[in-house]
């Protein structure tokens, strides 16, 4: 069902131009379509259903169904990240919800170890900020519960449904964390 709603999200225009064709009150024959406006309408209407359906997804405005958030994880995956560097930090968090919110278990983990990748670029700066045992702490879960690894003294024997979304939320809190941490002590050392 989503996939046929991707393609119709695809494949949709919204009537600009025509006429009103009044034989057995066929109706209106365009001939000039928006995409664009065609597109919103039909994402407008799919999110009233979507919403409503299962554990609540909604149509994205490049069109792909995601999974809703939950109502007190949704503030965290819409906060800005307001670090400098955006291909290795901005870009790849975003891109890491994105994944996130797929549907597939996965992406889920790719999600994860896109996160443990960034906090692995901020590893340098955090250290500054954060007490030894804290940062290798942060990697010990990448590094030995099957995200980042692959070998066989890795944990491997959980509910990755459950982990996944536990893993993707701790890191993608500690990163807000970290960047907010690194630029208090900036603000800090210009004062």
């Amino acid at each position: 069902m989503f996939d046929v709603i991707e393609f119709l999200y695809d494949h949709c225009s919204k009537g600009v131009e025509g006429y009103y064709h009044q034989f057995a009150d066929c109706g209106w024959h365009y001939n000039t379509f928006d995409v664009r406006s065609g597109r919103e309408v039909f994402r407008t209407e799919m999110n009233d259903i979507l919403g409503d359906y299962g554990q609540g997804y909604e149509l994205s405005q490049i069109g792909e169904i995601l999974v809703l958030p939950d109502d007190e994880f949704a503030p965290m995956l819409s906060a800005e990240l307001p670090h400098a560097d955006a291909a290795n930090v901005r870009e790849r968090v975003a891109a890491a919800k994105l994944k996130y919110r797929r549907r597939a278990l996965s992406e889920r983990r790719d999600a994860v170890r896109d996160l443990a990748d960034v906090l692995e670029f901020l590893r340098a700066e955090t250290k500054a900020v954060l007490k030894s045992k804290d940062e290798a702490d942060l990697f010990n879960l990448a590094n030995n519960f099957g995200i980042r690894h692959h070998n066989k003294d890795q944990k491997t024997d959980y509910d990755q449904s459950i982990w996944l979304s536990w893993a993707f939320y701790y890191y993608l809190a500690t990163i807000h964390a970290c960047v907010r941490l690194l630029e208090r002590s900036k603000s800090r050392a210009e004062s």
